[in-house]
């Protein structure tokens, strides 16, 4: 019989897989469900940082009207739990075609999911993505790979 943690864990391995599949069907309602109310998100477009639901659903909004499919897969995703807080950290990749029929294989990012449980639910309570920076350039490095 799994302990706590690892029932936890799997739980939220689960609530990735979920964003995976709403983030490909394009469903804002589905992912919408996966965030606390006041979710604080650090995401690659500006401003510095996204406040609550609505606003992170703006921007899933603003990705989904590039894509007329979408695709997004996680890579080495390692999760530590607690008692009511977790985290997770891996990479992320959102690809797909375009609006007007290109094909993008998009650019791999660096991703961090932190969890906490509500009600005995396990939603995102902030999250981060981000590529690497060249110092000396200041420009954002997109063509690395896990």
């Amino acid at each position: 019989m799994p302990t706590q943690r690892e029932a936890d864990e799997a739980e939220i391995r689960r609530r990735v897989d979920e964003i995976v599949d709403g983030i490909r069907a394009k469903d804002l309602g589905t992912l919408q469900r996966l965030y606390a109310t006041d979710v604080v998100s650090f995401d690659i477009d500006p401003p510095l940082q996204h406040v609550g639901t609505a606003a992170k659903m703006r921007n899933w909004a603003n990705v989904f009207a590039f894509f007329q499919d979408v695709t997004y897969e996680v890579r080495d995703l390692a999760i530590t739990v607690g008692d009511d807080v977790a985290f997770g950290h891996g990479f992320g990749r959102l690809s797909g075609t375009l609006k007007n029929g290109t094909a993008t294989s998009g650019m791999w990012v660096r991703a961090t999911f932190c969890f906490r449980k509500v009600d005995g639910t396990w939603l995102i309570a902030h999250d981060q993505v981000s590529v690497p920076l060249e110092v000396v350039s200041g420009r954002g490095v997109t063509d690395l790979r896990p």
